[in-house]
This record gives C-alpha cells, structure tokens and sequence, in this order.
C-alpha cells in the first residue's frame, strides 16, 4: 500500500476524508488504521462510505469497545499489532 493514514484523534477523522479523496484520484492505494479517540470519526457515514474504495481499514478493538461501547464496528477489528504490520506495508504513513 502507498499511504497508511494513522487516525488518532477525534479531529483527525475529519482530514482523513479529502485526504482518501485526494488518493483516490491520484492512484494510490491507502489504508487506515483508528485508533484511540481517533475512532469516534468512524460515526460519520460519508468517511465510512469512502473506506470502502480503500485497500484496508481496521480499528483498534480496545479503542473501538472504550469510546464506542454498544455500537456496531463498521470496519475491520485489530489490534496494535495489526497496526505494526499495516505500518511494515506502507511506503509512507500519515498520522492524524
């Protein structure tokens, strides 16, 4: 994968929408990785539309059940060490 957008913060979900936008149209395959209060940006059902097109988009399970409780995951569920590996496959990494 090209570019691994790291989402970390509540305020980093809502970068990351023009950002897999702007890859998209370039050609580049990309990958997203929530973590922390980054999760809370997976609410918004344009940015989860949008993960779709990507080649991978996991969260951090721990993260997700923290500020999420009750609701329902829209992505794939991993853990950090899912984020290590998706970090050792990126050329470059975006941290938000």
């Amino acid at each position: 994968m090209d570019i691994l957008f790291h989402v970390g913060t509540a305020a980093g979900g809502r970068l990351l929408y023009p950002l897999l936008l702007a890859a998209g149209r370039t050609g580049c395959s990309s990958g997203a990785f929530f973590t922390h209060e980054g999760v809370l940006s997976l609410r918004d059902a344009d940015l989860t539309a949008a993960l779709g097109a990507i080649e991978r988009a996991v969260v951090c399970e721990e993260s997700w059940h923290r500020f999420c409780p009750g609701l329902n995951c829209p992505v794939e569920a991993g853990s950090q060490t899912t984020n290590s590996a998706l970090m050792g496959e990126a050329e470059k990494v975006v941290s938000l």
